[in-house]
């Protein structure tokens, strides 16, 4: 399984990225569902050229693409990132903290050829 985070721009030039890597590499939180094969292989900001971006993506393999937490708790875009991303890639909209945020609940989409959405 290999995995992608984008985290938000903005968040990116204040933030060192732990909470998110500290997830993914405890393996808790969005990433509790994975085991040790779960290989992270990119790691980006949603800002700059997305579509070149989803292209690289692809090149590597990505099979789900996890939005950090900062993303669904500011970003106006989150829905509409989510669902562009999941024409190519599982989406999970969150990374580190409860599915539940403050402000709105985490999106979890399957790939666009997929039936079944990837499990909170």
């Amino acid at each position: 399984m290999k995995i992608a985070i984008i985290v938000r721009r903005e968040t990116l030039d204040k933030c060192t990225g732990k909470g998110c890597l500290n997830a993914f590499f405890r393996r808790i939180d969005a990433f509790a569902r994975y085991g040790d094969d779960a290989e992270l292989v990119a790691f980006t900001q949603d800002g700059g050229d997305l579509e070149h971006k989803i292209a690289r993506l692809k090149q590597l393999g990505v099979d789900v693409v996890h939005l950090s937490s900062c993303i669904r708790g500011k970003s106006p875009h989150y829905e509409d990132l989510a669902k562009k991303l999941a024409k190519d890639f599982a989406v999970v909209g969150y990374t580190h903290g409860p599915y539940r945020g403050r402000t709105r609940d985490a999106i979890c989409l399957p790939r666009g050829d997929r039936k079944t959405a990837p499990i909170p």
